[in-house]
């Protein structure tokens, strides 16, 4: 049995979203196919993702020094604490389902919050003589992305930054298979918009059938 990190980054649903929208079917047909199968639901929108901010660094600085947990002041034991949950949490799934928009490029900063907690040396990746090496190397992952805008091909490729800085991360956490479902020029075709959300939802439940 495996368990999956089914993880959204839009404040809206799939009623009104093109990436929930693909999201809820690759998820709905992956459950069809692996009932066994652990599905945790993160919605970044509703969780509680602290940023690293002076609290965090101050308590892990008090940790490192020598210092016991309940040493720490107690927003600080409140933050680090909770980026303890997420890293574990993250570190004990064996698949990784990342629902974001194209939002300026990028995905949402409540996305890259995420990233930051998890990014933890030790954990899902450790420093070495020849550099940082990722611990994750037995984990899958895929980005089911909406773009309004077309960026697969043509002048805009390059400027895309949020599937590939996903990319990059999973790469840098030794995860060995990352993959991407995209729906994009909605926006771009507006008359086109329900047949373009019609594909990328076929295509997500495809992906589905292989994760």
């Amino acid at each position: 049995m495996a368990k999956v990190l089914y993880i959204t980054a839009h404040p809206h649903d799939e009623a009104q979203s093109f990436s929930m929208a693909a999201g809820k079917a690759f998820i709905e047909e992956y459950k069809n196919l692996n009932a066994e199968d652990e599905i945790v639901h993160i919605d970044l929108y509703k969780e509680n993702i602290p940023q690293i901010d002076a609290d965090v660094f101050s308590g892990w600085g008090k940790l490192q020094s020598g210092k016991g947990f309940e040493e720490l002041s107690a927003v600080e034991k409140e933050k680090v604490e909770r980026l303890g949950q997420l890293s574990e949490q993250f570190v004990e799934a064996d698949k990784y389902v990342f629902v974001t928009p194209l939002w300026n490029f990028s995905f949402p900063p409540v996305m890259k919050a995420y990233l930051d907690s998890v990014a933890v040396a030790g954990k899902t990746f450790k420093y070495t003589e020849l550099g940082p090496v990722g611990l994750l190397t037995d984990k899958k992952a895929i980005h089911i992305q909406a773009r309004g805008g077309i960026y697969s091909e043509g002048p805009a490729a390059e400027l895309e930054m949020g599937h590939r800085y996903l990319g990059i991360m999973m790469n840098f956490f030794g995860v060995p298979s990352f993959d991407g479902v995209f729906i994009e020029g909605h926006a771009a075709m507006p008359e086109k918009a329900q047949e373009i959300k019609e594909n990328g939802v076929a295509s997500a439940k495809d992906a589905a059938r292989t994760f």
